[in-house]
């Protein structure tokens, strides 16, 4: 699982760097782009797959020299091979997804990724079950629902689905790699700090005493936190695509309104929820265990819970902003300072060194990053030119674009 985070999270980062691209493009109306984009995030994407493969060959070595057990690290390695399909399929599922969630064909993705999960209880059931082949048969399951996803969203796309945006294969897509590497890897950077500040929580909490109740009860608000940010996350991915078109059309007012419209209904989300889990405060982890001291724990922590729903209402929303904008080479700074420099020393401090145990490990990295990075983000985004920003969309939009094929100058 760390392994998948790890991998999962530098692709998905890389391929939002289409968000930025195809969305402006689109807004452009330089439609034949947005396929060219999308070649030179297969390539890009392609070539760090074999960067990060040593990860998957030599897992069981690793995990040993972290100090894993023998037979943890033996069969972690073991599956880590067979999910090498499902690694290099990321390479072009994400890119596809980008492109196309830039033209607004979300309903595609998702009647695609029902098939898909479909296809993932079918096999698991095969495999796990009827073959009995354990965790290979899991691994195999997942990568044949993620090739699944990818061949049926490459299938539309290439069958009818985009005629504008998809002229076929282009040795284009081969020029400007280098500057197409450079936003993709900073993409990558910013989406990756924020992934992995949340998955070192929960290590940080194994190091406290009576670690097994704590990270037990940690993972019960993550797992409520999780369900719940799956709204603020597709205000992510909307509020990206959004801002990227009304900056490519050259439309800076709408970008910012589009920008306040999403931020204040996330928060009105955010703080419906919030208000559930403090109003639930002592009964919701009856969900998940009736253990008395897993339930007093995680009812401890339901004031920390319900304050990072809220500020993850409107964080993401931002980080959105940043994705539609092309800032992310900037917004990888911030993340680094508010998560590494600013929250994760302040949680030590007052998880291990004032003996707060996890209440403290987690209150000081809400408030000492997420906090602080939401607030600077606002304030960056209150204080954006938009009208700027939509001069350098276009000007971005430009330097990346071949001329417009003649199709595209008679629908303009």
């Amino acid at each position: 699982m760390v392994l998948g985070i790890f991998v999962l999270g530098m692709q998905l980062g890389m391929a939002s760097a289409l968000e930025t691209l195809c969305g402006q493009a689109f807004g452009a109306k330089r439609y034949h782009m947005l396929g060219i984009y999308m070649q030179r995030s297969w390539i890009v994407l392609v070539l760090c797959c074999f960067l990060l493969l040593p990860f998957y060959v030599f897992a069981t070595p690793l995990l040993k020299l972290i100090g894993q057990p023998d037979d943890v690290a033996e069969a972690s390695g073991l599956v880590a091979c067979w999910l090498i399909p499902l690694h290099f399929s990321f390479a072009f599922q994400f890119p596809l997804h980008r492109f196309l969630q830039s033209q607004l064909k979300n309903i595609v993705i998702a009647w695609v990724s029902l098939v898909g999960l479909l296809v993932n209880v079918l096999t698991s059931w095969l495999f796990v079950y009827v073959l009995d082949f354990g965790l290979v048969g899991a691994a195999i399951a997942l990568d044949i629902s993620w090739w699944v996803l990818v061949f049926g969203l490459y299938g539309y796309t290439a069958f009818g689905g985009c005629p504008l945006t998809w002229h076929g294969f282009s040795i284009e897509a081969f020029s400007g790699l280098w500057e197409f590497l450079k936003l993709s890897a900073a993409s990558g950077v910013m989406l990756c700090l924020e992934n992995w500040y949340y998955r070192i929580l929960i290590l940080m909490t194994g190091f406290l005493q009576n670690a097994t109740i704590a990270v037990d009860a940690l993972s019960i608000c993550m797992t409520i936190n999780g369900w719940e940010s799956m709204i603020p996350l597709a205000f992510f991915a909307s509020t990206g695509v959004r801002v990227a078109n009304e900056l490519g059309a050259g439309n800076g007012k709408a970008a910012q309104f589009s920008t306040i419209v999403s931020v204040i209904q996330s928060s009105v989300i955010g703080i419906f929820f919030c208000t559930l889990i403090m109003i639930l405060h002592d009964k919701y982890a009856y969900l998940f265990t009736s253990t008395t001291e897993v339930l007093e724990a995680v009812d401890k922590l339901s004031v920390l819970l319900a304050a990072a729903i809220l500020l993850n209402s409107v964080q993401p929303v931002l980080s959105g902003v940043a994705v539609g904008s092309g800032w992310q080479a900037w917004f990888a700074y911030i993340n680094l300072g508010c998560y590494y420099v600013v929250g994760l020393p302040l949680g030590l401090l007052m998880g291990l060194v004032f003996d707060l145990g996890v209440l403290g490990i987690w209150g000081g990295m809400i408030f000492g990053g997420t906090a602080i990075q939401t607030v600077i983000l606002a304030i960056i985004t209150a204080r954006c030119d938009w009208e700027k920003e939509a001069e350098k969309a276009s000007i971005r939009v430009n330097k990346w674009s071949s001329p417009k094929p003649q199709d595209e100058e008679e629908d303009q």
